[in-house]
């Protein structure tokens, strides 16, 4: 299979934070230029979708209630399974790291960026992950305080008006504006395409380049590293299967699947890293790395997936829509991932 090229920029991205990371004045531009391309996403997106979809994503209660209960429910019990991994695998410090990954919200962005790549339901995809982050606000901590025995956690209203600066007020915007921008939105395509992308990488770079200087990597042994990325392997690798299958079985369409895919098998490191440092204080930088490793990996891999989705879609497939069974080649098939 030829290397996706978007993969070697994530792996780059990666490398760069590795060698170069962001410090002090450089980690507060870094920080700033993700935050203002993740909400130029959003006024793009919002620009571009007729306040029609966007209500007609607002109504698919069914996809998100089942992007909720992957989130929420089947990650969590998943979680818990884990601690039989303990310590053959992971140590009891690294578990709760994991255990905290499967509680927190998915993610928005990427979610969006790659349903998108791949033609699926798009207005859907933001509903799901815009719902997903606000129940978290509230769910996460509640969560994290009842299975890992934490007392800290809850309600931030910092948190809530990030989210709603960040993420809401740009969409609405776009609403608003859309009347007048909407053919200059449309007319430039591509440049929607490099906003998804370049949001993804500065989110990367901005959160390795954090684990970098935080030193995070020194603190665990490079076999407990292997154990630990094993493990999120199969995790990810379970929950991909189960919202692809589970949603073709639950009778969504193609579209929606992809969108349940993608929100219901991600978690956000946004959305994580502020809630690990109120939950775990001092120890927040080894309870993120698992998030931030399954992170890097839930990008990766979807990427590969949503660019061959978006090779198997008809030609006349539009996002939210309904689209009938690829067409198959002698010799090629679906690629279901």
């Amino acid at each position: 299979m030829p290397v996706d090229p978007y993969i070697l920029l994530l792996l780059g991205t990666v490398g760069l934070a590795a060698l170069l990371p962001a410090r002090g004045t450089g980690a507060d531009v870094a920080s700033g230029a993700s935050t203002a391309a993740i909400a130029f996403l959003f006024f793009l997106y919002g620009a571009r979708l007729s306040t029609r979809e966007a209500l007609d994503g607002l109504k698919h209660w069914r996809l998100h209630v089942t992007v909720l209960a992957c989130t929420f429910v089947v990650f969590p019990v998943l979680g818990l399974a884990a601690r039989g991994l303990v310590p053959v695998f992971l140590t009891h410090p690294l578990y709760q790291g994991l255990l905290f990954l499967t509680l927190v919200p998915s993610t928005i962005q990427s979610s969006i960026a790659f349903t998108s790549i791949a033609r699926g339901n798009v207005p859907a995809a933001i509903c799901a992950g815009s719902f997903s982050s606000l129940v978290g606000i509230v769910v996460t901590p509640l969560l994290a305080a009842a299975l890992l025995g934490g007392s800290g956690g809850g309600f931030s209203a910092d948190s809530l008006l990030k989210i709603v600066l960040q993420l809401l007020v740009p969409f609405a915007a776009g609403q608003v504006l859309r009347r007048g921008i909407a053919g200059f939105v449309a007319r430039h395509k591509k440049v929607l395409g490099l906003v998804d992308r370049g949001s993804i990488l500065l989110v990367v770079y901005t959160a390795f380049s954090e684990g970098m200087v935080q030193g995070i990597w020194h603190q665990v042994s490079p076999v407990r590293l292997a154990g630990l990325l094993a493990v999120e392997a199969v995790l990810l690798a379970v929950m991909l299967l189960l919202t692809w299958y589970g949603a073709k079985a639950l009778r969504f369409g193609r579209a929606d699947r992809i969108a349940i895919q993608f929100a219901g098998s991600k978690k956000s490191l946004a959305s994580g890293l502020p809630m690990a440092s109120v939950l775990f204080g001092a120890h927040a930088s080894l309870a993120v790395l698992p998030l931030m490793l399954f992170h890097q990996m839930q990008l990766m891999v979807c990427a590969v997936i949503a660019r061959r989705r978006s090779h198997d879609a008809p030609e006349d497939a539009g996002p939210g829509e309904p689209a009938a069974p690829p067409r198959t080649a002698v010799g090629t098939g679906p690629r279901t991932g």
